[in-house]
């Protein structure tokens, strides 16, 4: 991410404006890019540039929507089967047991899960594709689509925005002991993913393993 930001610093707000639109459109799509960690880069970049938070929720959002718009046609079109078949090309990312979780919480919220899924990584990538293969009504998903990714991105842009503009505050006050509070919080914090990671792996395997195989 670090070197993500000192490139995303040279450029121009325009650009920072666009490159975020366009990571997060092509992620909502269904392709397997860091749109998340470029909005919180660009949230980030605003704090200390000409770079405007408002402008980057504005490009987040649209390109949240828009990339949702096209992955659920995509979906509609090639169906299932299209999903599997780049499932095996990113297994990673989404393979059958992935498809399979995605499945699951179209199961139980409904066409909610497109508005839930701006908030869980899988469904993030998964919701559009999905939704469309699932044949869910475009005027329905076009409601939690939007709704979703404006929360999302605008929620997400203003809350790192302050905490990165409160931090910056006492960087400047305190330097020593607000560094030494986001070494502690940032230690903490790689922790903490690197736990759920390991749990979530290993749910996403003993799944796998209880998915019966499909025959060739």
């Amino acid at each position: 991410m670090h070197h993500i930001s000192e490139w995303m610093g040279t450029l121009s707000p325009i650009w920072v404006y666009l490159l975020v639109g366009g990571i997060i459109g092509i992620e909502s799509m269904g392709i397997p890019v860091p749109g998340e960690i470029t909005l919180v880069t660009a949230s980030l970049l605003a704090v200390t540039t000409a770079v405007s938070p408002l402008w980057v929720a504005v490009a987040a959002s649209v390109g949240a929507i828009v990339g949702d718009s096209i992955g659920y046609y995509i979906g509609r079109r090639g169906g299932r089967h299209l999903l599997e078949r780049v499932g095996r090309r990113f297994p990673k990312h989404f393979g059958p047991a992935h498809l399979a979780k995605a499945e699951r919480a179209f199961q139980r919220w409904g066409v909610w899960a497109v508005f839930f899924g701006r908030f869980i990584a899988l469904l993030r990538i998964l919701a559009g594709p999905l939704a469309g293969a699932l044949h869910v009504p475009y005027g329905k998903f076009l409601v939690a689509n939007a709704l979703g990714g404006l929360t999302w991105a605008f929620g997400t842009v203003f809350v790192i925005y302050k905490v990165g503009e409160t931090a910056e505050k006492y960087l400047k006050d305190f330097s020593w002991i607000a560094l030494a509070v986001a070494v502690v919080a940032g230690l903490a914090t790689t922790l903490w993913l690197r736990r759920k990671a390991a749990a979530e792996a290993r749910a996403l395997r003993e799944e796998a393993e209880k998915t019966p195989a499909t025959a060739p």
